[in-house]
C-alpha cells in the first residue's frame, strides 16, 4: 500500500474521521475552524490529502484550566512519536524537541503543534484544544536531496506503512495517553514523554517554530 492510497480509516470509537480534499488547506486550519464553530466537534480527527505530507489534526475538549490543559499537546506529541516508532525501520531513534519537532535518525521528519482560543486566560478552561501534526511523506518534488540535508521523509527512510496506518496508530496511542491522563493525571503524561524528549532542550512550547514553514504550509525541508 502506498502513501497515496485511500481507504476507510479504522479509528477507536472516540474519534470521528474527516477527510479533506487535496485543495482544502491544512488539517490544522480546518480543525481549528470546526472547534470554533461547533461545540460538538471534540473527537473529530481531520486528515489532509495534500501530496507528499501526512497531515492530521484532532479536536479535544479539555476539562482543566489552560495552564494545565496545554499539556495535552505533550500527549499528542508523544502519540505521534509512538506511532512513528511503531512502524519505523529498526534501530533508528525518534526524538522530540521543545517546539514540537520530530527528528528521525538525526533528521527532521515533521512535528506537532497545539492551538487554543486566543482570548483564553491561563486560569480558565478553554472551550477547545487542537493538536495537529505533519510528517514529510516524500521529498520527490523538493529537488536534489543534497539541498535539504536537515530533513528526511518516510519514503527515504524506508517506511512501509501507509499514511492511513500512521494516522490510525496515532489515534490509538493518543487515546491511550488521554486515558492515562484521566486515570493518573497530567504528570503521568509528562513522564511518558521523557522517553522521546531531548533532555538538553528548553521549555516545551509546541508552537511549530522548529519545523513548520508557514510559507509552504507544511514541514520545513
Amino acid at each position: 500500500m502506498t502513501f497515496a492510497e485511500i481507504r476507510s480509516l479504522m479509528l477507536p470509537p472516540a474519534f470521528r474521521p474527516l477527510r479533506l480534499a487535496a485543495t482544502a488547506g491544512t488539517a490544522h486550519d480546518r480543525a481549528c475552524a470546526l472547534a470554533q464553530a461547533d461545540h460538538e466537534a471534540a473527537g473529530t480527527l481531520v486528515v489532509g490529502a495534500r501530496p507528499g505530507v501526512v497531515d492530521l489534526a484532532v479536536v479535544l475538549a479539555p476539562e482543566e484550566p489552560l495552564a494545565i490543559a496545554r499539556r495535552a499537546g505533550l500527549v499528542g506529541l508523544t502519540a505521534l512519536a509512538e506511532a512513528v516508532g511503531s512502524v519505523a525501520p529498526p534501530d533508528k531513534p525518534v526524538i522530540l524537541d521543545s517546539a514540537g519537532t520530530l527528528v528521525f535518525d538525526r533528521a527532521r521528519l515533521g512535528g506537532g503543534r497545539l492551538a487554543w482560543p486566543e482570548a483564553c486566560p491561563e486560569e480558565a478552561v478553554p472551550d477547545w484544544l487542537v493538536f495537529s501534526a505533519m510528517l514529510i511523506a516524500s521529498k520527490r518534488d523538493a529537488g536534489d536531496p543534497g539541498h535539504t540535508p536537515e530533513s528526511t521523509s518516510l519514503e527515504e527512510e524506508g517506511f512501509e506503512a501507509s499514511a492511513d496506518a500512521l494516522v490510525e496508530s496515532f489515534a490509538r496511542h493518543l487515546l491511550r495517553g488521554l486515558s492515562l491522563w484521566a486515570e493518573d493525571g497530567p504528570a503521568a503524561s509528562v513522564a511518558r514523554a521523557r522517553d522521546y524528549l531531548d533532555a538538553a532542550d528548553g521549555p516545551l512550547t509546541l508552537d511549530g517554530t522548529g519545523w513548520f514553514d508557514p510559507a509552504r504550509g507544511g514541514p520545513r525541508l
